[in-house]
């Protein structure tokens, strides 16, 4: 996607694409100034391959990912190419053009998946205005997933079908994960999580693609001390020993975004979740962006490949920027019920 921006009046155009994926933030032009601006957007449909026409008659197959209402819902899975400006915009021009690009495949649950309407956000979807425009971010993060229930609804495969040699593979599972209550999805930190992560990546380096790990984002659940409680302590623990194991990148959001919540303190972290920070798991889009700027930190200190994609700002999860700094023009699109998980 190239754009052309400015007019005869000053202007401020933030664009979104599909699922309010953040591609451009208030790029500003002056009064009779025209810049051109370039990104990349995936789009998707949910129709898997067929096997091979020697093996139809038994090989198993589906015909097309498991989709559910709300992401019937959204404008990832149709066949539309869906863009949202938003600010005081000043778009004179658009080209769309194909492209195959080297592409970072996202999975993983609500704290990752592109949410589609206000308040909630995620850094996956924030992630694509932080890299230039000669890598695709693909996110088929799913609200509610777990290692397990990403493989049984058939995402895995559809990531699978389309990553190719290069590609990158950013997993963070947790907060389903570790439910108990959810037995059909349940894995324990100690035995099935860490082998399930280890099929994850086994499956990217068949293909040639670079895995990545990422711990989960923690809860915003301070005690009396102003200190962070730990939730999930033990899965981020199997993530980065997993991660020396088989010597994969550990993206360390789970401490980034410990840190980010303490220099905020129990008074302004509420500012980066959504529902007015009655939400402790989903953030809206400050938090988002807080989230997707340590992840743009770690990408350009952990991942050689990728470092130089990364145009984000440097950022110190110790002195996170306020939310009127980041200020990102919210959508018209409106939801209240949560993400599924919490």
């Amino acid at each position: 996607m190239t754009l052309r921006i400015g007019s005869k009046a000053p202007a401020s155009t933030t664009v979104k694409a599909e699922a309010r994926r953040l591609v451009l933030r208030n790029v500003a032009t002056r009064k009779g100034q025209t810049i051109e601006r370039s990104f990349l957007v995936d789009v998707r449909r949910p129709g898997l391959p067929s096997p091979a026409a020697n093996a139809a008659s038994n090989a198993p197959s589906n015909a097309e990912v498991r989709l559910d209402a709300r992401d019937r819902a959204e404008r990832t899975w149709d066949d539309r190419l869906t863009l949202e400006f938003s600010g005081a915009p000043a778009v004179s021009h658009l080209r769309i053009e194909p492209v195959q690009a080297p592409t970072i495949y996202i999975v993983g649950d609500s704290t990752v998946a592109d949410q589609y309407a206000e308040p909630f956000a995620s850094w996956g979807q924030m992630l694509p205005a932080m890299l230039d425009d000669k890598v695709l971010v693909a996110n088929h993060a799913k609200s509610g997933a777990s290692l397990k229930s990403f493989l049984v609804s058939l995402r895995l495969d559809k990531v699978l079908a389309g990553i190719r040699p290069g590609d990158w593979l950013l997993i963070q599972f947790g907060h389903n994960d570790q439910k108990a209550d959810w037995p059909q999805t349940y894995v324990d930190p100690q035995w099935t999580y860490p082998a399930y992560l280890r099929t994850y990546i086994a499956e990217a380096r068949r293909r040639g693609a670079v895995p990545v790990l990422v711990t989960s984002p923690e809860r915003r659940n301070f005690d009396a001390n102003g200190r962070i409680t730990d939730t999930l302590g033990a899965y981020a623990d199997a993530v980065r020993k997993i991660g020396a194991e088989q010597q994969v990148p550990v993206l360390d959001l789970n401490r980034a975004s410990v840190a980010i919540y303490q220099a905020l303190g129990p008074q302004r972290a509420p500012e980066a979740f959504a529902m007015d920070g009655k939400d402790r798991t989903h953030h809206d889009n400050y938090g988002a962006w807080l989230m997707a700027s340590a992840i743009a930190r770690e990408l350009r200190e952990k991942v050689p490949t990728l470092a130089g994609h990364v145009i984000a700002a440097p950022f110190d999860p110790g002195h996170p920027p306020s939310s009127n700094d980041v200020a990102i023009v919210p959508s018209r699109t409106q939801d209240t019920p949560p993400p599924a998980g919490n």
